[in-house]
C-alpha cells in the first residue's frame, strides 16, 4: 500500500469519525439537557472532545504532508505525533475534567433529573450505531494494515507509529464503552429511583477518560521527542548490512522516526582493509538500496564507511 493510499484511507477513517461524534454531541447534549442526565451530559463533553480532536487530527494530516524545505529538511510529518499529543492532552482531559467535576457537583448537591427515561435511552441508541459506524471504519483500516504487515492487529495497534487511526480506534473504543457506562447508571436510576446511579456514570466515565488520554499521550509523547525504530527493524536493517562481505562489522546505528511512514538511519560500518575508493561507494549505495529493501519506512540513509584502519570517509546517500 502506498504512502498515498495510506493517508488517503486515514483522513477518510477520520473524517467519518468526525461527521460521527458531530452528530453523536448534538444529540447527546440535546438529550442531556431535555433529561437531565449527568452521565450523558459527560458523554456529550466526550463526543465535543472527541470531534475536537478529529479536527485536530485532519490538521496534522495537511501540516504532515507539507514538503521539506530548508528550514525542515527532512518534512514535517512529526507535525502528526505533535497534534496527536495536543488532542490527547488537551481536549481528552477537558471532557474528563467536565465529566468527573459535573457528576461530583450533582452528586453532592443531591440533584435528580428533570425529564423522561425516554429521550435519554433513544439518544443513546442512535449513539451506539453512529459510534459503532465509525469504530468498525476504524477496525477495518487497522485489520488490512496489521494484515498487510503480517502483524497480529493487538501488536500492530500497540506498535504503529500512525497516530491518527489509532487515536480514532481508542476513542471509538471508548465511546462504546462510555455509553454503556451511561446505560448502566441510567437505568439503575431508572430501576432503583436513585439518580446517584446516573451521577456516579458520569464520574466513572470521566475516570476512564483520563486513562484513555494518558495512553494516548505518552504514546504521542514518545515519537514527538525522537523514538528509534522497533527494535525488529533495527534488527533487519544490521542483517542487511552484515550480508555484504566487504562489511566486517556495524560499529553503531542510530535510526530516528520522521513520520509515521518515515524513518531516519545514520549507520557507521567498519568496511575490510582490502577495498578501494571506488568499491567504498559501491557497496555504499549497494547497503542504502538493501537497508530500504528491509525496512519499507526507510526514506533518510547516512553511511559512515569506514576502510579498516584507513581514515574514516563519510558518504551520506540521500
Amino acid at each position: 500500500m502506498s504512502r498515498t493510499r495510506d493517508e488517503g484511507e486515514t483522513r477518510r477513517t477520520v473524517i467519518i469519525a468526525l461527521l460521527a461524534n458531530s452528530l453523536i454531541a448534538l444529540a447527546k447534549l440535546a438529550g442531556g439537557l431535555l433529561s437531565g442526565s449527568s452521565a450523558l451530559l459527560a458523554e456529550a463533553a466526550h463526543s465535543i472532545a472527541d470531534t475536537t480532536n478529529q479536527v485536530f487530527l485532519l490538521v496534522s494530516i495537511a501540516l504532515g504532508g507539507r514538503d521539506p524545505n530548508p528550514g525542515q529538511p527532512f518534512g514535517h510529518g512529526r507535525e502528526r505525533f505533535l497534534w496527536s499529543f495536543v488532542a490527547a492532552v488537551g481536549m481528552f482531559l477537558a471532557g474528563a475534567v467536565f465529566a468527573i467535576g459535573y457528576g461530583t457537583y450533582e452528586l453532592l448537591s443531591g440533584a435528580s433529573e428533570t425529564g423522561g427515561f425516554g429521550i435519554a435511552w433513544i439518544v443513546l441508541v442512535v449513539s451506539g450505531i453512529a459510534e459503532g459506524i465509525s469504530w468498525i471504519r476504524a477496525v477495518k483500516q487497522t485489520r488490512s494494515e496489521a494484515q498487510e504487515a503480517g502483524t497480529p492487529v493487538r501488536d500492530y495497534v500497540r506498535a504503529s507509529r500512525d497516530p491518527s487511526v489509532k487515536m480514532v480506534l481508542f476513542e471509538d473504543s471508548a465511546a462504546l464503552a462510555g455509553i454503556a457506562i451511561a446505560a448502566a447508571g441510567i437505568g439503575l436510576h431508572q430501576l432503583t429511583g436513585a439518580a446517584a446511579w446516573d451521577q456516579l456514570a458520569s464520574i466513572v466515565i470521566g475516570l476512564m477518560l483520563i486513562v484513555v488520554a494518558l495512553k494516548l499521550a505518552r504514546d504521542a509523547k514518545h515519537l514527538v521527542v525522537g523514538a528509534s525504530a522497533r527494535p525488529e527493524e533495527r534488527r533487519a536493517m544490521e542483517e542487511a548490512i552484515e550480508r555484504f562481505p566487504e562489511v566486517r562489522s556495524v560499529v553503531e546505528l542510530l535510526t530516528m522516526v520522521l513520520a509515521p511512514k518515515a524513518l531516519l538511519v545514520a549507520a557507521r560500518v567498519d568496511l575490510s582493509d582490502d577495498i578501494d575508493a571506488e568499491r567504498i561507494e559501491g557497496v555504499s549505495e549497494e547497503i542504502d538500496q538493501a537497508l530500504r529493501d528491509a525496512v519499507p519506512d526507510v526514506t533518510e540513509v547516512f553511511l559512515d564507511a569506514t576502510p579498516g584502519r584507513r581514515a574514516a570517509t563519510t558518504l551520506p546517500q540521500a
